[in-house]
């Protein structure tokens, strides 16, 4: 126990740390930082969605020197091939006995960080061996399964303004993300801080934080965290909610969703309100740990019918209605 209360300290200094680490380079974007730290924490992947210029590259691997871990960047592509992502095995001549033997040479995915940059503009092929990576934590190459690091996580950024020659991702692969994260447009003031930053001569030193052993021992931490009964009949009244065509659907979903949340939403609603609730302060979850990370978990796992789109309705918008809904029944 003693040892427990111990790693949540350290949890909650590293948590302070990073964030004075990567303010050094990104200004502002606190939230965007805390979900992604979370999404870590949660031994989970990510997707940040937004605009061109908002350094969502720029984040990620600002965080990955801060957490000392190795990092690789794949630019997906419309001719990107799944080998590009995973390696392949080539053939070698042995220089001793000159007989010829296959070895394989990893691909970028052989990282503890993996930044998938413009993920959906590659084809579904390219897409489902990062699917694989990512469920399973490994790649299968020639009838040979080959290990991720440990940890790994693969942070992918998506443009939600271009949509000429993309990929949307399917469903399955969404669904591994824990957050959807949106990257919003910086304040008058942050931009002009950004300005003056990026365009001085001063370089930058980012120092680690966090090993890859500290990351997998909070990993275990953010699990151990008490859930009440009551915390976890309100994150399950949320997704039940939210599908159409069965007994327990809300009103409005009926009216303005075609799929709602499966159990995996269920489950990432709990685990990451565990993580919530430790970089607030707290050494359990309050339903408020689950309503805070509601939106990010939910918003790319709802799928909104033509009647909501033709209304203006937004998935946020949905979700807030399911958060108060699902709050009214557990408190009656």
């Amino acid at each position: 126990m003693d040892n427990d209360v111990a790693m949540i300290e350290k949890l909650r200094d590293a948590h302070k740390r990073l964030k004075q680490e990567i303010a050094k380079v990104i200004v502002g974007q606190e939230k965007v930082l805390d979900e992604l730290l979370m999404a870590i924490f949660c031994r989970s992947h990510a997707l940040l969605m937004g605009v061109p210029g908002l350094a969502k590259t720029l984040m990620v691997s600002t965080l990955a020197q801060a957490l000392d871990l190795t990092f690789k960047r794949i630019q997906f592509t419309p001719d990107l091939m799944p080998s590009d992502i995973t390696g392949s095995e080539v053939i070698q001549d042995d220089p001793v006995t000159r007989e010829r033997m296959f070895k394989f040479l990893p691909g970028p995915i052989f990282a503890n960080i993996v930044l998938a940059d413009e993920i959906n503009r590659t084809p579904p092929k390219t897409q489902a061996a990062l699917l694989e990576a990512m469920q399973e934590r490994k790649a299968s190459i020639g009838g040979t399964d080959y290990p991720m690091k440990n940890p790994f996580f693969v942070l992918a950024t998506q443009n939600p303004i271009e949509q000429e020659g993309t990929y949307p991702l399917p469903e399955a692969q969404l669904d591994r993300f824990l957050f959807l994260i949106k990257v919003d447009y910086p304040s008058d003031e942050e931009e002009e801080q950004i300005m003056r930053i990026q365009t001085s001569d001063t370089k930058t030193d980012i120092s680690p934080v966090l090993n890859g052993d500290d990351i997998l021992g909070l990993q275990h931490i953010v699990r151990r965290v008490p859930v009440s009964d009551k915390v976890f009949a309100f994150a399950k009244r949320i997704t039940r909610l939210s599908r159409p065509n069965t007994p327990e659907a809300a009103d409005f979903v009926q009216n303005w969703l075609t799929w709602g949340a499966g159990p995996r939403a269920s489950m990432n609603l709990i685990l990451a309100a565990k993580a919530h609730a430790l970089l607030r302060g707290s050494n359990h979850v309050a339903g408020d740990d689950v309503v805070a990370v509601a939106s990010p978990i939910l918003r790319h796992r709802l799928i909104l019918n033509f009647a909501a789109q033709s209304e203006g309705v937004t998935i946020d918008e949905v979700i807030r209605q399911l958060v108060k809904t699902a709050a009214k029944a557990v408190a009656a």
